[in-house]
C-alpha cells in the first residue's frame, strides 16, 4: 500500500503484512529481565543495564557468528539507533528523524514513517541523527529533529498524534529515545550548546498532552537559581539528551544532565551553575526534584553528565542499597545512594588532571590553571571525555560495568561569547595537542568500586555502546567498521567482524523461537547476527 504524499503530510510506506502483536504492557516493560527474548527500552530494561538474559550465544560458541541479515537505510546520515523487537517486530529510527518497522526474522521493512524534518532544521553542537524510540501498549514515541514528539500505532505505522514540544528556530531538538513509563512518555531535550534552557517532560501516551515540565536551570525566586549570574539561566544550557533510568519501587526517574552555556568560558555565569552537569531524580508523577547530585560544578570543559546511569541493588558496608552508578565524561566513576541521593564514592578511571581528588561529600578539588584560556590550556580528558553517551553495560552477576574509554587530551581556548538565538553560544574551543598518543577500550570495572578487572584497547578512542549478555560474552565495536566480542570475565577477544561502517550505536540482543540474535547500528544499516543452524544450540528450523 502507498500513500501519497500531501502538503504538510508525512511520507508513509507499508510493504508487507504485519503480524499480530501483542501489548507491551508498563507491567511488560517493568519485567522485561524475565522475558529476554525481546528488547523494550532503549537501555533493555528501566535499570539501564543494556544486559541480555540469553545464553545461546556464549564464550565457547560465539566465533560463530554469522549475518543472519543486513538492513540498509538508504540514508547519508549517522545511524546510532538501539532498534527495539517486540513479538518478531523491530522498530528502529532512521536519521534524520524517520522510523521503520522491520521483520525481525529477516529484515524486510514492513512500514516506514517520514515525518519530513526540513532541510533548514537546527542542529547546533549534535548530528542529524534519531538515537530510539519508546513503546507502550500498541504505540511507539519518537523525537524529531524539529522538536516533535510523534505517537504512531506499531502496527501500521499510521500516525496518533504529534505534540511540538520547544522551538527548532532557537536550538531545540530532540535525539534522544524517549522513555515510556505507566501511562506517560519521558522526553529530554537537546541544544545546550545554541544556549537554550534546558528541560525534560513528560506527556500523556494517550493523548499527547503534557503532563509536566522540570526546568534543568532554575528560574528566579527558585532554589538554585543564585548558583547563576545575573540573566545567565535564561541561555545556561543544562541540555538532558540522553535516555534516564527508571525506579518504579521508588516512583523515581534518573536522569543526566548537560554542560552550562556557555562552554568553554563561565564569566557570564559564576557560581556552580545547577542543574547542569547532574544527575536528578524526578518524581515521575509530579516531575519534582527530589535530589540532585552535580557532578563538574561550574563545568569550563564540556564535560555534560549525559552518560547512562545505571541502577544497582546490592550490600554497601554491610547493608542493602538501592544504588545508581555512573562512569562520568570527567574521569571518575560515582556511586550514589539512589533514594536519598547521597554520595559514597568516587574512583578515578581514566586519565585526568583536572582534579586533586572529589571529596567526602563528592565534591571536586580543582587543580589550579586548568580553566580554558586565549593560549590554551592541556587538559585530560578531551571535550569528549574519559566516557561519553555511548552506553555501558552492567552484568548483574559479575557486578560488573562494561565501559567504553576514551584515553585523549584537549587543549581548550577561551574566546569571548555572546548569545544570539539559533547560533553556537561557546565562548571558546578545542583541539587535539599535535603530539598526544591516544587510544580507547573497553574497561571492565568493579561495580561496587569502580577499580579496575581489566582492559581490552582499542586503536582509536571509544565511540561505540556496549552489550553484555548471559552467555559470559561482551560485544561492542569500534570507529573503523568491527563488531567484536570479549570474554566477560578476562576480556580476551572472542570474535571479530568487519561491517564495513562505523558504529556509533549500542548492540543489543533478542530471541525468536529459539534462536538468539544481535543487532548493530553500523554505518547506514542495521547487522542482525546469529549462529549458523545447530552450531552449538542455534535453532535447526
Amino acid at each position: 500500500m502507498n500513500r501519497l504524499r500531501l502538503p504538510g503530510a508525512v511520507a508513509l510506506i507499508t510493504l508487507l503484512a504485519v503480524p499480530a502483536l501483542g501489548q507491551v504492557s508498563y507491567s511488560r516493560i517493568e519485567n522485561a529481565a524475565d522475558e529476554p527474548e525481546v528488547w523494550l527500552t532503549y537501555s533493555g530494561n528501566y535499570r539501564s543495564e543494556r544486559f541480555s538474559g540469553l545464553d545461546q550465544i556464549n564464550k565457547e560458541n560465539v566465533s560463530g557468528l554469522r549475518p543472519a541479515w543486513i538492513y540498509q537505510t538508504g540514508t547519508t546520515g549517522r545511524v546510532e539507533v538501539t532498534p527495539l523487537v517486540a513479538d518478531g517486530v523491530m522498530y528502529i529510527a532512521e536519521p534524520p528523524s524517520t522510523i521503520a518497522a522491520l521483520d525481525a526474522y529477516t529484515g524486510r521493512r514492513l512500514w516506514r514513517y517520514d515525518p519530513i524534518v526540513p532541510d533548514e532544521t537546527l542542529n547546533i553542537g549534535f548530528p542529524r541523527t534519531n538515537r530510539g524510540i519508546a513503546i507502550l501498549g500498541d504505540t511507539i514515541f519518537f523525537g524529531t529533529l524539529d522538536a516533535r514528539l510523534i505517537a504512531l500505532d506499531r502496527t501500521q505505522g499510521d500516525v496518533r498524534w504529534i505534540t511540538q514540544i520547544a522551538d527548532n528556530a532557537v536550538g531545540y531538538a530532540v535525539t534522544a529515545a524517549p522513555l515510556a513509563v505507566d501511562g506517560k512518555v519521558i522526553v529530554g531535550i537537546s541544544g545546550g550548546e545554541a544556549g537554550v534552557r534546558g528541560f525534560l517532560d513528560a506527556y500523556d501516551a494517550e493523548t499527547g498532552e503534557r503532563v509536566w515540565r522540570w526546568w534543568s536551570i532554575p528560574a528566579e525566586g527558585e532554589p538554585g537559581n543564585d548558583t547563576w549570574g545575573g540573566d545567565s539561566w535564561k541561555t545556561g544550557g543544562g541540555a538532558t539528551w540522553l535516555t534516564g533510568s527508571f525506579d518504579p519501587e521508588l516512583g523515581l526517574l534518573y536522569w543526566p544532565t548537560g554542560n552550562p552555556a556557555p562552554d568553554w568560558n563561565g564569566d557570564s555565569r559564576p557560581g556552580d551553575n545547577l542543574y547542569t552537569d547532574s544527575l536528578v531524580a524526578l518524581d515521575v508523577n509530579t516531575g519534582e526534584m527530589k535530589w540532585y547530585f552535580q557532578y563538574t560544578p561550574h563545568d569550563v570543559h564540556d564535560w555534560d553528565a549525559n552518560q547512562i546511569p545505571v541502577l544497582v541493588d546490592a550490600e554497601w558496608e554491610g547493608t542493602m542499597r538501592k544504588l545508581v552508578i555512573h562512569a562520568n565524561r570527567n574521569a571518575f566513576y560515582y556511586v550514589l545512594d539512589r533514594e536519598t541521593g547521597q554520595f559514597l564514592r568516587a574512583t578515578q578511571y581514566a586519565t585526568q588532571t583536572w582534579a586533586e581528588r572529589i571529596d567526602e561529600n563528592g565534591r571536586p578539588v580543582r587543580i589550579p590553571n586548568t580553566s580554558p584560556s586565549e593560549e590554551g590550556t592541556l587538559v585530560w580528558p578531551s571535550l569528549a571525555g574519559a566516557t561519553n553517551w555511548y552506553s555501558p553495560a552492567y552484568d548483574p552477576g559479575r557486578m560488573t560495568l562494561f565501559v567504553p574509554t576514551r584515553e585523549m587530551s584537549s587543549i581548550y581556548f577561551k574566546s569571548e561569547a555572546e548569545y544570539e538565538p539559533g547560533t553556537p553560544f561557546l565562548g571558546g574551543g578545542e583541539r587535539r595537542p599535535d603530539a598526544d598518543e591516544t587510544f580507547g577500550g573497553i574497561r571492565a570495572l568493579d561495580g561496587l568500586t569502580g577499580e579496575l578487572k581489566w582492559e581490552f584497547r582499542k586503536l582509536n578512542p571509544a565511540v561505540s555502546g556496549v552489550l553484555a549478555t548471559a552467555g559470559g560474552v561482551v560485544i561492542s565495536g569500534t570507529q573503523e567498521g568491527n563488531v567484536f566480542a570479549l570474554d566477560a570475565d578476562t576480556g580476551e577477544a572472542l570474535w571479530d567482524f568487519h561491517v564495513g561502517g562505523g558504529i556509533r550505536a549500542a548492540p543489543m540482543s533478542f530471541a525468536l523461537e529459539g534462536t538468539q540474535y544481535i543487532s548493530v547500528a553500523a554505518g547506514q544499516s542495521i547487522f542482525t547476527f546469529a549462529l549458523p543452524p545447530g552450531a552449538d544450540g542455534g535453532n535447526d528450523d
